[in-house]
């Protein structure tokens, strides 16, 4: 069988097996690459936020009806709220039982590396008042900038509401935004080019951080997500997509490269932009 080395799959495979090699053989070097990742992270991100504004106000605005826009949201929400608490309890259950975390050596982690999220958590607030302020954004511009996806979600939707109350008139400025979301996704298709590089930084980093060792414990780990997205995808999603008959195996082969991605830069955001362009692709629409 011959090996398409210009497959993206490929590549970031061959990407993770670089970085675990460079780990094992050249730690110190291997410790100062995540840098690659960071970087590739950072091009990813700042396209998301625009990348989620267009398609949310094209996909309400394009809707031109209000009693759709609630209808579909409506069902979104229950949706999303109902499958993602089934989807967390057997999450819970799983680590829980396989505690993929226990007695992992985190004499290499900096302490700077763990507080920074710690102090993250603490100015974010923790009150229901507090996470319903943090939504509405002081400024439009300024969300944009940060990348707060909440407060750009907020936005976009009122946005998005305006003009499907608007129907004709806001059609050249939906059509318009359209537009840009093709660019912006042509954009994330020149980026994605150097995602194999990213997952072989961000391997080599953690092996050369944290040593062969925490292969066994990223195992366990791998082994927790695996386990529970095999009772998720296949009991939960496996029957909600043959209600709505289609067919979960190959919307897993379709999406390959995304869940690849996700594995070597241990971030979901660097997948977001393709699979909200594959979903559609897929047949899902717009709205």
């Amino acid at each position: 069988m011959r090996i398409n080395f210009n497959n993206l799959t490929v590549r970031v495979i061959i990407g993770i097996l670089l970085g675990i090699i460079v780990g094992i053989l050249f730690p110190e070097f291997a410790s100062k690459l995540k840098i690659l990742a960071d970087w590739f992270i950072k091009l990813i991100k700042m396209l998301i936020a625009p990348i989620i504004f267009l398609t949310v106000v094209t996909g309400i605005g394009g809707m031109g009806d209000m009693k759709k826009v609630g209808r579909i949201g409506g069902k979104a929400l229950i949706y999303f709220e109902v499958v993602s608490t089934i989807a967390l309890a057997i999450g819970m259950i799983v680590v829980n039982i396989v505690q993929p975390g226990k007695g992992f050596d985190l004499s290499g982690a900096k302490h700077e590396d763990i507080s920074q999220y710690v102090s993250q958590a603490k100015e974010s607030g923790h009150g229901f008042i507090d996470f319903i302020s943090s939504i509405i954004p002081d400024s439009v511009v300024g969300a944009l900038a940060k990348g707060d996806l909440l407060p750009i979600l907020f936005f976009a939707v009122l946005f998005g509401l305006a003009a499907a109350s608007l129907g004709e008139k806001a059609s050249p400025v939906i059509k318009l935004f359209e537009q840009l979301t093709d660019i912006f996704f042509k954009i994330v298709n020149m980026i994605m080019k150097f995602s194999p590089i990213a997952a072989f930084g961000a391997m080599a980093y953690t092996i050369g951080q944290f040593g062969v060792g925490s292969l066994v414990n990223l195992g366990k780990l791998m082994g927790s997500i695996y386990l529970t997205m095999f009772l998720f995808v296949f009991i939960i999603l496996g029957l909600i997509a043959k209600l709505f008959k289609f067919n979960i195996l190959k919307f897993i082969a379709y999406i390959k490269e995304e869940l690849l991605l996700v594995l070597g830069t241990s971030s979901s955001e660097s997948a977001l932009p393709t699979l909200m362009k594959k979903l559609e692709n897929f047949g899902c629409s717009k709205s």
